[in-house]
């Protein structure tokens, strides 16, 4: 059953987020105006060591008052692609490079409300470059083993989306390369 669009109208825009009242009408015939967040893509890295960690970061977000691990991730410019935005923002966020990045999964996280697409990649391997360029993005990063991934997940360590498409996706991933 599909939605028909009659128009829209923007309210509110800056870099970083717009908002946006879409004139909807659903399927039973209501007709009225939905709020639509538009946001700038999202690039997000897994990047596993050859002794099966995944590099992360302990950050504490203020919209949530949270503390938690989180991989990787940044807005997509305009003249990057998903995997060009990964690797940047590795190298600024945790001071890591990272090439040879290939796409993981593609997620709309909230799509009944917001337009963002996340784009996780993987790499394989990690080059120490110096220090993070990006100061204010976390208070550590650290090499985590995958098998303690489930257990952090499940204890509420990991809660951004982005970091749990990526993670469980990760953990898929590595499970069905075992079988094969």
């Amino acid at each position: 059953m599909q939605w028909t669009v009659h128009g829209e109208r923007q309210i509110y825009s800056n870099p970083w987020v717009n908002l946006w009242l879409v004139d909807v009408q659903q399927p039973d015939g209501r007709r009225w105006e939905h709020h639509v967040v538009r946001l700038r893509h999202l690039a997000v890295a897994a990047v596993v060591d050859e002794q099966k960690r995944v590099l992360m970061m302990w950050r504490h977000r203020f919209i949530t008052d949270t503390w938690s691990w989180e991989l990787s991730m940044g807005l997509i410019e305009a003249h990057e692609t998903p995997e060009q935005a990964a690797a940047r923002e590795v190298e600024e966020e945790t001071g890591w490079r990272v090439d040879g990045l290939k796409p993981l999964i593609y997620a709309q996280p909230a799509n009944g409300i917001t337009d963002s697409e996340h784009h996780v990649v993987r790499a394989d391997a990690a080059e120490y470059a110096g220090p993070p360029t990006e100061l204010n993005e976390s208070d550590r990063i650290e090499w985590v083993p995958i098998s303690e991934i489930r257990g952090m997940i499940d204890h509420r360590e990991v809660v951004s989306s982005g970091s749990l498409v990526g993670l469980l996706y990760l953990l898929l991933d590595e499970a069905t390369r075992s079988i094969n």
